[in-house]
């Protein structure tokens, strides 16, 4: 019989572990492979048990929202489109209908707003509301094909990246965020569409998105190939 218990203060490890790493030390050489394994631990942890497609987590009242949000890049200056307009979104992969979309036409879908509490693996937090489609929209717009496992998110900050499994890309609270406390998404928190969802850590919601593909083999990540937890599950 599984130890529930027990496999949360493992988990509990990896997530200093990761803690550990934003804060820029990593324990070297003899105990970055123990914190790796770790971490690798908490992953399987977290997809394969802990995790439910249809837990959602708690909204809040938008009189509690957090007056200032820490926002982070990794490129030199603020990520910013020489021509906004000419923005699309490119979704492709395992997919029957490969879609180039606009801002226009995202806005369009379905549109999902939740307030919710953001979680930073460098342990602070803020409630913020968003609004946008939900991934799994546009996994419907495209054709998914049944063959596709992950989901990759691209963004044009200097190639950051995530990968993510695709129960947690089709979790009803995941969405492809266009705007931030009732108004446009601001260039700050990734504009002009950024990925959302409650369930992660803020690591793995790539800001300033080009592109979403479908994947049967698992991707990387900016951080996750650094040795950050691949599932990062709040």
């Amino acid at each position: 019989m599984i130890d529930r218990r027990a496999l949360l203060r493992l988990a509990a490890g990896a997530g200093t572990a990761s803690l550990v790493a934003a804060c820029g030390w990593d324990g070297g050489n003899a105990v970055r492979p123990l914190l790796l394994d770790v971490s690798r631990f908490n992953d399987w942890v977290g997809e394969k048990i802990l995790f439910s497609k249809s837990r959602l987590a708690p909204q809040y009242d938008i009189a509690q929202r957090t007056t200032d949000v820490p926002s982070y890049f990794i490129s030199p200056m603020m990520p910013m489109l020489p021509n906004p307009s000419a923005w699309r979104l490119q979704v492709g992969g395992l997919v029957r209908e490969p879609q180039s979309l606009s801002i226009e036409q995202l806005q369009a879908m379905l549109r999902t707003t939740y307030t919710v509490k953001h979680h930073c693996v460098e342990g602070w937090s803020a409630i913020v509301t968003w609004h946008g489609v939900p991934v799994s929209a546009v996994a419907e717009r495209c054709g998914m094909l049944p063959q596709a496992r992950y989901v990759r998110f691209d963004s044009f900050d200097s190639g950051y990246s995530n990968g993510w499994d695709l129960a947690s890309a089709m979790h009803p609270q995941t969405i492809l965020a266009y705007g931030m406390n009732d108004n446009p998404l601001p260039p700050t928190h990734g504009a002009p569409l950024r990925l959302y969802s409650p369930t992660k850590l803020g690591y793995k919601m790539t800001k300033y998105l080009v592109s979403l593909t479908f994947t049967a083999e698992r991707p990387g990540g900016y951080w996750e190939d650094q040795g950050y937890p691949w599932f990062a599950g709040v």
